[in-house]
């Protein structure tokens, strides 16, 4: 990756936002057109066909080109080539960065997205936007972070459900002791997000600053110091594991009742409810611990978008599409109750279909309700690296090496800031640490 920028001023032209009118939108609806859309959700041909229904002139060719490194690897390589590219993409809100400062992806705001922002929750426009007020995508899916945890455990064991991070350690301590086979939860020193979304809570905000070829980077921040050093004591203290993340050992052991809790995001729910059968009625859920008595701050690990390719050859048609797809209330429902993916438009989330879901493997509980109010605790400042696969790459050779070596985890935050920062350098960057 290399370095780019917009305008010199970093401010966008007048001519870059100016409205396209409803004549040309309504005559490119109207014109036999087909767009390429790439997408790793099953069966979205559901939502696809509510579109083309609406707008029986388009045509949308969906095509899944494979989810994660893949996906990605696939996307950069066509755009690279100028051929091959699809329309339409479904991106992470941890890629948008990597994309949008290479100039790959459409500002929406000329297409009228931004009639759509009171629509959905907050910080996920605020993940969308840009520094200048671009509107690189629309949300599609989100990962607000709560607890999943089991009820039979705590109840056997004598533990309230931690409302504080103090209150978590000690019945981190208080449950190993008791039984030194079970653990109040995992700390995967292969899942850089998941510690993303950790920093992300406590305040800390690694990239805030970072605009066109200017790296700001501060992972080793007080509120990263204040995360890392928790969980590298309670390490330590041997009272959680540090179980490598979606292997079969860690299947396994949520069937085996190693595991008390599960700190993960909305999409959670329904994926232990299928990786731990055995367990069904026992789990519950609640809000993440706290950092300070009587606070409510959530973050967020995961959440997609779809994004227009700023090389689309119809882009009202395709803007159109992202909009549709993630703002028609059939659409979003469909997305929510059929492939299970957590919402960020407020009339899904606030909709009874979907809040008032009562699931039997949480106990009857309305889990979606759960989440949907801890949503709306999600701060809106945190950003993202241009180029964070290789955040998380070091994080793992770094801090996640700490935890699973019980060493240091406070100096491998040292490590980690001078790997990006050498790794900024060689991409061109200019970096400014604190």
């Amino acid at each position: 990756m290399a370095a780019c920028g917009g305008d010199d001023d970093g401010e966008t032209s007048e001519s870059e936002t100016e409205s396209i009118s409803q004549a040309d939108i309504d005559e490119a609806m109207q014109t036999p057109t087909e767009i390429t859309f790439w997408t790793w959700v099953p069966d979205i041909e559901k939502e696809v066909a509510l579109f083309e229904e609406a707008y029986p002139e388009i045509s949308v060719n969906v095509v899944n080109a494979g989810q994660g490194a893949d996906h990605y690897a696939k996307l950069r390589t066509a755009l690279e080539a100028g051929e091959g590219a699809p329309d339409v993409a479904q991106i992470e809100f941890q890629m948008i960065p990597t994309f949008s400062i290479t100039e790959n992806l459409l500002d929406l705001r000329p297409y009228g997205a931004e009639e759509l922002a009171d629509q959905f929750v907050d910080w996920t426009w605020a993940q969308v936007s840009g520094q200048n007020g671009e509107v690189w995508a629309i949300p599609q899916d989100t990962g607000p972070m709560g607890m999943l945890y089991r009820e039979d455990i705590f109840e056997e064991h004598d533990i309230e459900v931690p409302e504080t991070w103090d209150d978590f350690a000690e019945a981190a301590r208080e449950l190993n002791e008791a039984d030194p086979d079970v653990f109040i939860t995992n700390v995967a020193p292969n899942q850089g997000a998941w510690f993303s979304a950790m920093l992300w809570q406590a305040g800390a905000n690694p990239f805030a600053g970072s605009e066109g070829e200017r790296f700001s980077v501060d992972l080793n921040s007080e509120q990263a110091q204040q995360v890392a050093s928790y969980w590298g004591d309670l390490v330590s203290e041997g009272v959680v594991s540090t179980d490598a993340d979606f292997t079969d050992q860690w299947y396994q052991a949520f069937n085996q009742d190693k595991y008390a809790t599960w700190l993960t995001a909305a999409w959670g729910p329904v994926f232990l409810a299928s990786a731990a059968e055995s367990t069904s009625g026992n789990w519950r859920a609640a809000p993440l611990p706290q950092w300070e008595e009587g606070e409510q701050i959530s973050a967020n690990w995961g959440g997609s978008t779809s994004a227009v390719m700023s090389s689309a050859q119809n882009p009202i048609v395709a803007a159109e599409f992202a909009k549709f797809l993630n703002a028609d209330t059939e659409s979003a429902m469909t997305m929510a109750t059929e492939q299970f993916l957590f919402p960020p438009l407020t009339s899904v989330l606030s909709d009874p279909e979907f809040a008032e879901q009562e699931l039997e493997f949480y106990g009857g509980q309305r889990v979606n309700e759960v989440f949907a109010e801890i949503s709306n605790t999600v701060t809106n400042e945190f950003q993202w690296s241009p180029f964070q696969d290789q955040v998380y790459a070091d994080f793992t050779d770094t801090v996640g090496k700490a935890f699973a070596d019980q060493t240091d985890p406070v100096a491998a935050l040292d490590e980690w800031q001078s790997r990006l920062t050498s790794y900024a350098e060689n991409q061109g960057f200019t970096v400014e640490s604190p």
